[in-house]
């Protein structure tokens, strides 16, 4: 597997977690990186997305204020910084490398498995 998303957990609404997604081929150093989610039921959703150089930061009204993408080059790793917690948060997050530099919608190529994130209230 080639991007490992890591740092799920369960927790209560309010808490903290920061997921991680690491490529072990260290090759999306010059790639955007998105943060997806899906829960039960429900459509996947893009959470965040990040440039490759971090300048450009986007992410979905449901976690503006509450989530913080960011990556460390270096490390070959994406960071998803989730503060406040709500039961709605309550997914499988995925990490996926687009085919541009940029955020594209429709580019994502590269998929890691999830890591489950449940929050209780």
């Amino acid at each position: 597997v080639q991007l490992q998303a890591s740092g799920g957990g369960l927790v209560q609404a309010g808490d903290s977690l920061r997921l991680s997604c690491t490529d072990s081929r260290r090759t999306f150093t010059n790639n955007a990186v998105g943060w997806f989610r899906q829960a039960p039921g429900q459509e996947r959703e893009l959470v965040a997305a990040i440039s490759w150089n971090g300048g450009i930061t986007n992410y979905a009204d449901s976690v503006k204020g509450r989530f913080t993408i960011s990556r460390d080059n270096a490390k070959s790793t994406v960071y998803l910084q989730m503060n406040s917690l709500k039961s709605e948060d309550t997914a499988v997050y995925y990490c996926a490398t687009n085919r541009f530099s940029v955020p594209r919608s429709g580019s994502y190529i590269k998929w890691g498995q999830g890591t489950l994130v449940t929050v209780s209230s």
